[in-house]
């Protein structure tokens, strides 16, 4: 469910029509519904209601600090690979107490931010990790809280970019040598552990893959209790996937059942990590489309519709051959045509679509990318020199610039001149 629908033949962005923000945001720009973002983190979150748990976003889905802010308001916490997103998260205002920091490669610097913060957990993912974090915790004379993101060897069933949680993949420890891991922490001054973490993968439309996995998990732990180490947080990551095409990915609510039950008996408060599956349909790309051309010759006819957004500006469909509904900003009721909607960069690569069967459109006119809410924004980067856009979210009637668009200052801000001989 989300809150784009079309009024009078024009798409609106809950009370808005989209080409009221576009006539005065210009193009391309990502945008947002409130409405939207609340009522997927409220779906996720209560399906939980029954037992202790913790809701951390996942940062790196869509990291705008007012998006952030929303869910920490929401009672949510955050999930974190890098410095920057902690930087992020502590400015929207979460609650250091409810901020997880994962990822395979933290720097010094990185768990030195972390420590002074007070964040609740890092998830460990190597011995010289482990290492690392008790050095630099007995320098500052505090005590690092730790779980171990344990790699269980699960088949998510998902694009291959995308899976964390088979053994050929680069996170976490394997159980057969966690258990010593676990060992060694005991035995150092300045860590604390406190909790296991398993996260398989992205974009997964079954259960099954979930549940065996946390099966897995709960076998470990029962091992871990055999050794005297009590846990008290089992951080179960997120991965919940959402429709693009034709996927029919589980209701949070069933997703959340089946967690639960599978859970009872288990003294431990679940931390769960979701990020697409609140994001991802409550945001657009909103585009204008600069040709259309016709390139003759070959085995067959070829129709372009070429647009101001690229693949800098969304990644997903050159990196993963990713698909998006793209959608007319206002309906005509044309014939359909199969044509390719393209960017400006100059990579053939620079796709949203290819072989798509759309509504004929116009010069001048407006589309629709939907479900570019997550890992849209945050993957953007000023290939080809060109300044990323903005970014609006929409409260019922009003409308909030949350990201200004880049101009050619911005770009190089952080570069120098320098008189080379």
């Amino acid at each position: 469910m989300h809150h784009f629908q079309y009024k009078n033949n024009i798409m609106h962005c809950e009370d808005i029509a989209v080409p009221e923000i576009a006539a005065k945001t210009g193009t391309p720009f990502y945008l947002y519904s409130a409405a939207t973002l609340k009522r997927h983190f409220h779906a996720f979150d209560s399906g939980f209601k029954g037992i202790n748990h913790l809701t951390c976003f996942a940062v790196k889905a869509c990291s705008n600090i007012s998006i952030l802010q929303q869910f920490g308001r929401m009672g949510g916490g955050a999930d974190i690979v890098s410095g920057g997103e902690l930087f992020r998260a502590m400015k929207a205002g979460i609650d250091p107490g409810k901020i997880i920091y994962s990822g395979v490669g933290k720097t010094e610097a990185e768990m030195r931010e972390a420590l002074f913060a007070g964040i609740l957990l890092f998830n460990v993912e190597s011995p010289q990790e482990l290492d690392r974090l008790q050095k630099v915790a007995a320098e500052l004379g505090v005590t690092a809280p730790v779980a171990f993101r344990i790699n269980p060897d699960v088949d998510p069933k998902t694009h291959a970019y995308i899976s964390t949680g088979l053994a050929k993949n680069k996170f976490g420890i394997p159980v057969d040598s966690a258990l010593q891991e676990y060992a060694r922490a005991q035995q150092m001054d300045n860590i604390e552990v406190l909790g296991v973490s398993c996260h398989i993968g992205s974009q997964l439309t079954q259960i099954d893959p979930f549940i065996e996995a946390l099966r897995k998990v709960k076998n470990f732990v029962g091992r871990l209790q055999g050794e005297g180490i009590e846990i008290k947080y089992l951080d179960l990551g997120g991965g919940v996937g959402i429709t693009y095409d034709q996927e029919d990915p589980p209701h949070p609510h069933a997703y959340a059942e089946a967690i639960t039950k599978e859970m009872q008996g288990m003294d431990c408060t679940l931390i769960l990590e979701p990020g697409r599956v609140i994001v991802g349909n409550a945001g657009i790309l909103v585009t204008e489309v600069q040709y259309t051309k016709v390139n003759a010759g070959g085995e067959k006819e070829k129709r372009f519709v070429i647009i101001d957004a690229a693949m800098n500006d969304l990644t997903r469909p050159s990196l993963y051959d990713a698909f998006h509904e793209i959608l007319p900003i206002k309906e005509t009721g044309r014939e359909k045509q199969i044509v390719d909607v393209v960017g400006p960069i100059c990579e053939t690569g620079d796709f949203m679509a290819r072989d798509r069967l759309l509504p004929e459109v116009k010069q001048g006119e407006l589309l629709a990318i939907m479900s570019c809410g997550a890992y849209g924004f945050t993957m953007s980067s000023n290939y080809n020199s060109r300044p990323r856009v903005a970014e609006v979210l929409v409260n019922g009637d009003q409308v909030h610039i949350i990201r200004k668009r880049e101009d050619y200052d911005d770009m190089i801000t952080s570069e120098l001149l320098v008189e080379v001989p």
